[in-house]
């Protein structure tokens, strides 16, 4: 791989954990995995709205009651935010108007969610969705593999709404290592045929307690043969957990970053990550 070049484009302050994003139209769209909220912050002007996703939202949400928002994916003005599913209040997706900036529906994804696991011979206390993709035929959900199985799994389910029949494929992978700690899956995002996915090393067999970061990696995946092409490693630090599609020009693409801090601030730098296209 080519060099790629990683800096801090902004911070924004009112956003804690931050866990996800989704940009549009100069406007960035944040979640935090313990915050009841959707923020919109835009990029032109700074300024920083928020959206309740569930009943009487708060920005610090208890480590044993939060929902657990990690990933969200857009088609037709439509965002789609789900729970990871790591523990039974972690269940939720939300489906939020972009145009409207309303919560169109609440879906409790339980019994889904025990089908993977079931499918995906995956333990409940291994289950832990932190990437989500929706291309309007296909959802790619990303279970994250820093529990004990370490099953980084990629789940196909082939259906254009979730409450619907539908056909299901799961794909394990062998991440690459940092110091004997394997990555997992972290976030991912879909840009033309090619699937651009986030993995950190997290020295903890838990889904639920966290550990020491030893650095991430960006990768990326071939839709049509679902084999990972690259990896590369882009910080021994960070412990990123959003991806979204920015720019792509002159033979480079373009990324923005956010990182789980795994703490009650509410400040959240957003990076942005520079590839060279091959």
């Amino acid at each position: 791989m080519e060099k790629f070049t990683l800096e801090i484009l902004f911070q924004i302050i009112g956003i804690g954990s931050a866990s996800g994003l989704f940009y549009n139209n100069d406007a960035l769209y944040v979640i935090g995995d313990n915050s009841g909220f959707l923020y919109e912050y835009n990029m032109q002007n700074q300024q920083l709205n928020q959206h309740a996703l569930i009943d009487n939202p708060t920005q610090n949400i208890p480590k044993n009651l939060k929902p657990d928002f990690e990933s969200m994916t857009a088609h037709n003005d439509t965002l789609y935010v789900f729970g990871s599913g790591s523990t039974e209040n972690r269940n939720k997706m939300i489906a939020f108007d972009l145009k409207n900036k309303t919560v169109l529906q609440k879906n409790n994804l339980v019994d889904l969610y025990a089908l993977m696991q079931s499918f995906g011979e995956i333990k409940p206390e291994d289950f832990n969705l932190e990437g989500a993709i929706f291309e309007g035929e296909n959802w790619y959900l990303f279970n994250r593999g820093n529990g004990v199985s370490n099953k980084n799994t990629i789940f196909t389910i082939h259906a254009k709404n979730l409450g619907e029949e539908f056909a299901l494929i799961s794909v394990n992978y062998k991440l690459p290592k940092i110091k004997g700690v394997r990555s997992s899956f972290t976030d991912a995002i879909l840009v033309e045929d090619k699937i651009y996915f986030l993995s950190t090393a997290e020295d903890t067999k838990s889904t639920y307690d966290d550990g020491e970061i030893l650095g991430s990696f960006i990768g990326r995946i071939d839709v049509k043969t679902m084999k990972i092409d690259f990896t590369q490693k882009i910080t021994s630090t960070n412990k990123f957990e959003g991806l979204t599609f920015y720019k792509k020009e002159n033979n480079k693409i373009e990324f923005l970053l956010c990182e789980d801090n795994d703490t009650e601030v509410l400040e959240t730098k957003i990076y942005k990550l520079t590839l060279p296209i091959k």
